[in-house]
Parts: structure tokens; C-alpha cells; sequence
């Protein structure tokens, strides 16, 4: 996601100071796009907005806070730390006392739209904060970045809304398949249901495009890894305990997406999931056989084929 999104700040002009733990992959970056390949926290000196894209929370923290001292000794005050991970919203308002002590402002901005929309500049993005000023300081970079900007409210709000969005998407993907399952022992093909679902009240984007693009026709290749949604709907488990909401049904979804994360491994595609949960084939034999590409292993059952990245 980072990529894109950093070529894409180069293209509109911006200065662009890149970090990654991969200092070849950042190397190749300047050398196609231009900008400065930072060695030391000192490169981000001049740098008014700081974008993290990483894994989670705890990655933020390490190079906001740790590395060689961390990005934010190198700032001065006034700059604006913008959080664009799917990180825990808890930490991100931890993170936010650290940096207002330093004159820092803090800005939690997750995105939805995947690969596809990071590179062509239409993402969505959620904003949270409670420096109105840092925010607008911000917004410059995330114009470049969205086709829509949410204003959500106080700083952590973004990164829970995030976690809320994935986790109603990561429900409704459980239900879809099991109801695919469920309607193979009444003569239903997928294919035959999913026309079926999309044309009244089941619809969804599960429905629309993860199950008709990458489960019936067994792609298995969405571009999201399983390991960041089984993440997100542990947040959202997590937001509803510390709320002290019942919120059964979050914490079965969870355990869900935890389990489909044990067996089949961090970098299976999201779509797959369904695989830990049965041995029930949902890939639809007659839709695989008319999408190129595809092979006759893509409809066996889970237990012959436990990955799929």
C-alpha cells in the first residue's frame, strides 16, 4: 500500500522522504521516483507531515518512537504524525500523549479501497483527531491520496472505525459462506446464490465481489492478506470489551477469523478463509472451468488445499 501512495505524493509534487525495514525496497523507490531514502530520523527533519503505513500499532510506535531515537526526536514542533495503518485505537491515542508532549501533532487516517484504489489515488479515508489544526495540516496529503475524506471525530475514532468496518465485512463474510455451504445440501450452486443474494436483501460486498470474483471461481486472490482482517476483527473484540457492551456475536466472529489465521497461515488471502472451517468446497466447478487461468485444484476440498496466497 505504501508504494502507490508514496508515488503518488511524488506525482503531485511533494517532497517525499521514504523509510521501510527493506532499505533496498526504498532505495529502489528514489531511484525510480525520486525523493530522499532516509538512513537516520534526521532526514525527516524538514518534513511537516509523517505518514505511517505498517502492520500495526506496535510497528508505529517502533519508528515514530524507537529507531535511532525514533522519527519524532527529528521533528520540530508543529509537524503532524498521520497514523494510516490498521492500528489498535488504544495505542493510537498512547501515541498521541507521547507526541503532544513534543509539540507533535497526531492524526489517525486508516484507508479502505486495497491495493487498487492506493494506486490510483480513490481510496477512503477515515480521519480522527483532536488538533482541528494538525488535521487541516494533513489534509493537503490526503487529498492526494482519497477520493473521499470522513471527518469521524477525537483523536483514535479512525483507527475504530476502521476495525468496526472490517469486522462487519469479516461477519458478513462468515455468513456467506456459511449459507453456501449450507444451500449445496439443498442442490444450490454458489453461482446460482450468489445471483440469488445480490439481487435482494442478502446483498453485500461479500457477496458482489469476494465470493463472485475470488471464492466461486476458486481465484482465491484478492490481494488482502487473511492475517490483517483476523488483526482487525481482534481489535473490534477487543473495543467491544473494553466497552462493556454483550457483543456475542463479535467475539464469535473473532474467534473465527483466529482460528482460519492458525491453519492456514498469515499469508493466505482473506477469501480463503472458509477452508479452516469445513471441508466443504465452495468454488463452483462449472464457473472455475470457464475463468482462465484457473486450475482443476482450485475446487478440491479444504483438507488438499489449506493454502492459497
Amino acid at each position: 500500500m505504501g508504494w502507490p501512495m508514496a508515488r503518488n505524493l511524488r506525482h503531485a509534487g511533494h517532497r517525499v522522504v521514504v523509510h521501510d525495514a527493506d532499505t533496498t525496497r526504498a532505495a529502489h523507490f528514489v531511484e525510480e521516483f525520486g525523493g530522499v531514502a532516509a538512513g537516520a530520523p534526521a532526514d525527516f527533519a524538514e518534513t511537516p507531515v509523517v505518514v505511517t503505513m505498517l502492520p500495526d500499532g506496535r510497528a508505529v510506535a517502533q519508528a515514530i518512537l524507537e529507531w535511532q531515537g525514533g522519527i519524532a526526536a527529528a521533528l520540530t514542533p508543529g509537524s503532524v504524525v498521520v497514523d494510516m495503518s490498521s492500528s489498535n485505537p488504544l495505542d493510537t491515542r498512547a501515541l498521541g500523549g507521547e507526541l503532544a508532549q513534543r509539540g507533535l501533532g497526531t492524526v489517525d487516517a486508516p484507508v479502505s479501497g486495497g491495493i487498487t484504489r492506493a494506486d490510483s489515488g480513490s481510496l477512503t479515508i477515515v480521519v480522527g483527531g483532536d488538533d482541528v489544526q494538525a488535521i487541516e495540516r494533513a489534509e493537503p496529503v490526503l487529498n492526494v491520496l482519497a477520493a473521499r475524506l470522513f471527518r469521524t471525530g477525537p483523536l483514535g475514532s479512525g483507527h475504530a472505525m476502521k476495525a468496526l468496518n472490517n469486522y462487519c465485512g469479516a461477519t458478513s463474510y462468515a455468513a456467506t459462506a456459511e449459507a453456501l455451504a449450507i444451500g449445496q445440501h439443498f442442490g444450490l450452486r454458489g453461482e446460482v446464490m450468489l445471483d440469488v443474494l445480490n439481487a435482494a436483501s442478502g446483498r453485500s460486498f461479500n457477496t458482489e465481489v469476494v465470493f463472485k470474483d475470488e471464492v466461486v471461481p476458486g481465484r482465491y486472490a484478492s490481494g488482502f492478506a487473511l492475517a490483517l482482517l483476523a488483526k482487525d476483527v481482534g481489535i473490534a473484540a477487543s473495543l467491544a470489551a473494553s466497552s462493556g457492551l454483550e457483543a456475542p456475536v463479535c467475539g464469535l466472529v473473532s474467534r473465527r477469523w483466529s482460528q482460519a489465521l492458525e491453519e492456514l497461515g498469515p499469508t493466505t488471502d482473506h477469501s480463503a478463509a472458509h477452508k479452516a472451517w469445513w471441508s466443504v468446497a465452495l468454488t463452483d466447478r462449472e464457473s472455475a472451468a470457464a475463468t482462465p487461468g484457473d486450475s482443476a485444484e482450485a475446487a478440491v476440498p479444504a483438507a488438499d488445499d489449506a493454502r492459497m496466497s
